[in-house]
């Protein structure tokens, strides 16, 4: 018995020591033949990569900009590096950026879409969409949103009413300690359900904080470790626990967004929109009645762009005007003047 352990254990550490000297050999080999077509361009340089690890372990994960910028040194303001297996193209410096995303925009308009918002999206709404459905979708918000007052005074007459809410909410606490992530993040919440939905959520009200809840964990879990580890090898996904609490997350989500939107529907008036969704069941209307088959407004962009509009607005503005709150507190006679 002992010596069929040995055995295993000795085949065990040869196997291994075998695949690693194949790797070494594969990285210190000088590259084949080109496989792509004749006439292409030969890609940007960079670093040597290791077989399925790519690049990673040439790169600080914690601070990748920074071994990006070392890279640019050595490379050139283009250069390649892999993730994993998945191949990127870095584009470093202003002027770099400027002449890929200004001068050249529509070569370079659309995004790539990671594994994980691919899962949550499936190329709906306005954030992690590309081509036509990304252009309809961004104009169509664009101008809808500028119409029910972002960036005018309607917009600045919903935020003073929120504001209203809110600091009843804080004065609650009768100047003792509190955590103001959640009453802030109800409060940018109830800014943009005005916009979108056309009415505002009480802050106690469960599904209105079931909903913030979820969305605002979903924000971390797809930050997690693992969710990285997921992006570069989708394989794995059925494994990873945090993916499938964040699709879990984001399906419950939508549920409650399609029967708030379906309760809208019952009572839309066409020349009378109340918000985002009105207007985008009006057009959808319009484009059906005009026997448009490829028509852009459809359910599924409605509910992924509202969703998109939540999760760009809420976690983002919540943070910037608690970093305020907490740099006010810090310096007092600024917090008197405002």
């Amino acid at each position: 018995m002992v010596l069929v352990e040995g055995l295993v254990s000795v085949s065990g550490s040869l196997l291994a020591a075998v695949l690693l000297l194949l790797l070494l050999l594969l990285y210190l080999s000088p590259s084949g033949p080109d496989p792509r077509p004749e006439g292409c361009r030969p890609e940007p340089p960079g670093p040597r990569v290791l077989p399925l690890l790519g690049n990673l372990l040439q790169l600080d994960l914690k601070r990748t900009y920074r071994s990006l910028c070392e890279l640019s040194k050595k490379y050139g303001p283009v250069f390649t590096v892999s993730f994993g297996p998945k191949k990127v193209v870095v584009l470093a410096g202003y002027k770099t950026v400027k002449q890929a995303l200004q001068n050249q925009a529509e070569e370079f308009a659309d995004r790539d879409i990671t594994p994980v918002f691919h899962d949550l999206n499936h190329g709906h709404g306005i954030i992690f969409s590309n081509g036509e459905n990304w252009r309809e979708m961004r104009r169509f918000a664009l101008s809808n949103l500028r119409d029910f007052g972002m960036g005018k005074r309607g917009s600045e007459e919903k935020i003073i009413e929120e504001t209203r809410h809110l600091v009843e909410v804080l004065e609650n606490f009768k100047g003792g300690p509190c955590d103001t992530a959640q009453p802030l993040n109800h409060a940018v919440s109830n800014i943009i359900s005005a916009i979108v939905y056309g009415n505002r959520f009480e802050y106690d009200d469960p599904l209105f904080r079931a909903m913030v809840d979820r969305a605002n964990h979903n924000f971390k879990l797809s930050g997690s470790a693992s969710m990285q580890v997921y992006n570069l090898f989708p394989s794995i996904g059925p494994w990873v626990k945090n993916r499938r609490r964040l699709v879990q997350n984001s399906r419950e989500n939508m549920a409650e967004m399609k029967s708030l939107i379906a309760g809208l529907r019952t009572s839309l008036d066409p020349s009378d929109c109340r918000g985002f969704v009105d207007s985008f069941l009006v057009r959808g209307q319009s484009e059906k009645e005009s026997d448009q088959r490829a028509s852009l407004f459809h359910e599924e962009n409605l509910v992924n762009s509202v969703s998109n509009l939540f999760s760009a607005g809420t976690d983002t503005t919540g943070t910037t005007l608690r970093w305020g709150l907490l740099l006010m507190a810090k310096y007092p006679h600024i917090q008197g003047k405002i």
